[in-house]
């Protein structure tokens, strides 16, 4: 493991958003859902995909709160772009499972 200064750490831009909007992208190369999440005024409305279908369907993310980098540069995935990446950690399958807040906290709320 490399270690990283502060200044590194400060760098990544994570935030909290909620899920408005959500469907499945059966275009992937894995399964995976498309996510439209709302970060408040500031950043607006990003979306992404993510390969959480083991523990997720679409109309189970729609309201959820989740943490995201919004910082990275857009990205392609097959015929949709993904604008931020949602944080996850692997269950003991090597799924991934969504982070986010134990409660409701506002949207766009940066992490420290």
């Amino acid at each position: 493991m490399s270690e990283i200064s502060f200044d590194d750490f400060l760098k990544v831009d994570i935030r909290v958003g909620e899920v408005t909007r959500a469907e499945p992208y059966p275009e992937a190369r894995k399964p995976a859902i498309k996510m439209w999440i709302d970060f408040g005024d500031e950043i607006g409305e990003r979306k992404t995909s993510a390969q959480v279908t083991a523990h997720y369907t679409p109309e189970s993310l729609v309201g959820k709160q989740v943490l995201a980098v919004v910082n990275f540069p857009p990205r392609q995935i097959g015929r949709f772009m993904s604008e931020v990446l949602v944080l996850g950690l692997p269950d003991e399958s090597g799924e991934i499972v969504l982070i986010g807040p134990d409660g409701r906290v506002p949207v766009g709320g940066r992490m420290h």
